[in-house]
């Protein structure tokens, strides 16, 4: 399914890119191009979102400890 989903947005990813860079290419290489330049940007955007993630769930970790160092000094030290 995802390399389905690959082919059909690289093929008309190519052909939109020939177009706005003006450029004649035949069918086979626009879409050969249009396909490599689709999963070269999956694997980037992946990449992306795993460290993003990462990052928020750092900033995550950081904010739950704070919240619970503020409900301990607030309610539980004497």
């Amino acid at each position: 399914m995802t390399f389905m989903l690959i082919l059909i947005i690289g093929a008309a990813a190519g052909f939109l890119a020939t177009r706005f860079m003006r450029v004649q290419m035949d069918v086979i290489t626009t879409v050969a191009l249009g396909v490599a330049g689709a999963a070269a940007s999956w694997v980037v955007l992946r990449l992306l979102v795993r460290l993003t993630q990462s990052g928020l769930m750092f900033v995550g970790a950081v904010l739950g400890a704070m919240a619970l160092i503020w409900v301990w000094q607030t309610y539980f030290r004497r």
